[in-house]
């Protein structure tokens, strides 16, 4: 049975907590986060250490969650969050176009996305991709966006990859 919501979070320096109700705000050196958080579970600020406790042993699920979704929040305004993708595939590119990202990836029109906001995304090369920002959420989001444009394939192994993802190979058709 997992212990997540009874370990309490730390706030680093210059990592401030403000709460209104159920709305919960945090800003720190990269930003501001607010969220809604669960009513049932029961948030302490005490010094530089953020506890969370439950009434009731039906709640156990969202009394985790709602730690871990806190420790996210801190961990986003004073490190912030980070993904890279990397586009496989003969031809296949990217590149930044204002703040339009333009996708080459074997259709017969390029594939425009449009960032959203608190998102930055970044192409070092043409066949990598970075997307940073505060939100773990968004950033989590966006990425998979990306990805579903041209998801890998297991045959040849085309199309848009986390940079630590496998992609499990198959062995193609055998002829008679």
């Amino acid at each position: 049975m997992s212990r997540i919501g009874y370990k309490s979070v730390t706030l680093p320096e210059g990592v401030s907590v403000a709460q209104d109700g159920n709305v919960v705000t945090v800003k720190g050196p990269k930003g501001e986060l607010t969220r809604e958080l669960s009513a049932d579970i029961k948030m302490t600020v005490d010094g530089n250490t953020v506890s969370f406790d439950r009434d009731n042993d039906n709640l156990k699920a969202i009394h985790g969650t709602t730690r871990a979704v806190f420790n996210n929040m801190v961990v986003g305004v004073t490190e912030g969050y980070k993904k890279d993708l990397s586009l496989v595939g003969v031809g296949y590119r990217a590149q930044m176009q204002g703040s339009k990202l333009v996708l080459n990836v074997g259709y017969s029109h390029p594939v425009e996305m449009e960032a959203p906001e608190g998102v930055k995304v970044e192409v070092p090369g043409t066949t990598a991709i970075t997307v940073s920002g505060i939100s773990k959420e968004k950033v989590g989001q966006f990425a998979a966006e990306i990805r579903a444009v041209r998801s890998p394939e297991p045959y040849k192994g085309k199309g848009i990859r986390y940079v630590d993802e496998y992609v499990r190979r198959k062995e193609g058709k055998t002829g008679k």
